[in-house]
């Protein structure tokens, strides 16, 4: 896994100069909002700072519910609650980047579009503030066109707590030649997943996908 640009065509809520969680009206932005996206956003619609809740991905593993197969798996070194995990002290003076961690490039074999139903398991903490109505809203797009919309709801989260859950894809039937350009078009199926507490957009990350890896089946 890496963190990268992206390369899909956009379509944007928000001036690019502004990482905030507010849509071209000035008011904040809804899951209705985000809903209605038909195109991938050029930027990201919050900034990591309105993650107040202190949610951290820990862990996350993507199976074929048909057969069991693990088809990816990341994990973070394991640290405690309230403290910082080890870091190399030579890197401090460097600057970071704010959006380091919040995109992902994957890379699949052509067997992975044939799938039909995938679980995606996510274990996560929280910090100090109760979690509710923890909801994410997943839009995938080739290029400019929207494969499908995702609606998961976390529920209810207690403080400094660590969780786990799996949700379940079910992929669409794509038309062959749409397979077939997306398996030629490595990196230009991405998707934008959107995460809401109590209604209120708190994290936005990014995806971007290949599907050249290895030989078709």
């Amino acid at each position: 896994m890496s963190v990268v640009g992206k390369k899909c065509e956009s379509i944007s809520l928000v001036e690019p100069s502004r990482e905030a969680s507010y849509n071209a009206n000035g008011s904040t932005i809804t899951p209705e909002d985000v809903l209605r996206l038909e195109r991938v956003t050029d930027t990201y619609l919050c900034s990591p700072e309105a993650n107040v809740y202190d949610i951290d991905f820990t862990r996350f593993k993507i199976r074929d519910l048909e057969t069991g197969t693990v088809l990816f798996e990341i994990a973070k070194p394991p640290s405690e609650f309230g403290a910082d995990a080890d870091t190399d002290d030579a890197g401090a003076d460097e600057p970071l980047d704010p959006n380091a961690g919040r995109f992902v490039r994957y890379q699949f074999t052509p067997h992975f579009l044939k799938l039909k139903t995938v679980g995606a398991t996510v274990e996560f903490t929280v910090g100090a503030r109760p979690v509710n109505h923890f909801r994410m809203i997943e839009k995938h797009f080739f290029r400019d066109t929207l494969l499908k919309t995702f609606d998961f709801e976390f529920g209810f989260c207690i403080p400094f707590s660590r969780n786990t859950c799996e949700h379940i894809y079910e992929f669409p039937t794509l038309p062959s030649d749409l397979v077939a350009e997306m398996i030629a078009a490595p990196f230009e199926t991405c998707s934008d997943s959107f995460y809401f507490v109590d209604g209120r957009l708190v994290m936005h990350n990014k995806a971007d996908y290949a599907y050249n890896g290895g030989l078709a089946d």
